[in-house]
This record gives structure tokens, sequence and C-alpha cells, in this order.
């Protein structure tokens, strides 16, 4: 497990990392001598000041498998990580220098036809509002995606994008992404 503050790994989600730390590292290396996946989880915001030990995480955490890495001559790391699913997890004891955990997969509810129907439009004239320099979306894009997408635009406190991270119905997770969408002032991500 890596844990970060305010770091969520969305499902199709890419998240560039820097693995500098040792124990990170090892981590890493044992990932890519497995299926190269790890869990991203956050940690809990009232203790984002332990990074160096062992704090508390979010419960709800996305799975990522590493598409891409390169290791560096003094060991660091440049990884590209793509958020796989949500998961939730337990935490293993480890003889390791990092953190395991014991990952549960999590199936979404799917959203209604006409529920899907009702929330498309919304969702994409949000989208496209925070992200100018995208001109479209695909029109099979399912809505648990474009919340997503929408929510990773928004810049939310801790507290806000955990409660949204954790919905895994994907009609909740679309409203509640809007809500938060029209709570914001608008700044067009890139």
């Amino acid at each position: 497990m890596f844990p970060l503050p305010n770091v969520f790994l969305f499902p199709g989600a890419l998240m560039p990392l820097h693995v500098f730390e040792p124990r990170y590292r090892q981590m890493i290396e044992d990932s890519l001598d497995g299926p190269g996946r790890i869990v991203m989880a956050a940690v809990l915001e009232s203790h984002h000041d332990q990074l160096a030990g062992d704090p508390p995480v979010f419960e709800y955490a996305g799975l990522g498998e590493i598409r891409h890495h390169e290791r560096l001559p003094d060991g660091r790391f440049f990884i590209n990580l793509v958020g796989c699913c949500r998961v939730h997890i337990h935490e293993l004891p480890s003889s390791r220098l990092y953190r395991l955990v014991e990952a549960t997969l999590l199936q979404e509810t799917p959203a209604t036809r006409d529920e899907e129907c009702a929330l498309r439009g919304e969702l994409a004239k949000a989208i496209l509002k925070r992200t100018p320099k995208l001109r479209d979306l695909p029109l099979d894009m399912p809505i648990g995606h474009m919340a997503d997408f929408l929510l990773m635009r928004l810049e939310l406190p801790q507290s806000a994008m955990q409660g949204a991270f954790a919905r895994l119905s994907t009609t909740d997770r679309a409203r509640r992404a809007l809500a938060e969408h029209e709570r914001r002032p608008d700044r067009p991500h890139c």
C-alpha cells in the first residue's frame, strides 16, 4: 500500500509518481516481480503530519497497475500508475519495509437507463466547462466514469472527496459530483 495525503486513484485515471523513499522503492521492486499492482490509499486528514510513520488511511482506496516504470541509477523510480478499480482495504502484518493490505474489489451499482439519460448531459456540460481544452466526450462513456472525471477536476477538501470516492452507486456519485461542481467557483483544468 502506498499511503499519501489527499490522493485518490480513480478507475481509468493515470497517476505519474516519483518514488524515492526506500520503503516504497522496495514496494515497487516487489510489485514489478509480480502482477505490477499497488493500492493507493489516502492518509486520514488528521494524520497528515505522520507520513514518516504508519498513519491511518481511508478504508476505500484505488487499486492501480504499473503501466510504465523507469528505474534510475540511484534506485528511485518514475512510474505511471493506472487505476483499475475501487477496493476496500484491511491492513495486514508486514515483514517488508512497506505496509500490506488485503484488498476486496468493489462493484459499482450501475445507473438505470432513465437515470443515465437524465445525468449524462449535465455531467458532460460540467466536465467541458471545467476542461476547456477538451472538445468532446465519448458518447458511450459510462456516467460513473464521467462522475469520476468531474470529481478529479474539482479541488475538493479531502473529506468531500472521501465521501464521493466511496459511493458505489454511479447515480449517487454523479449527483454528488454535480452538486460539488455547483458549489465551487469555476477553475478550468487543462
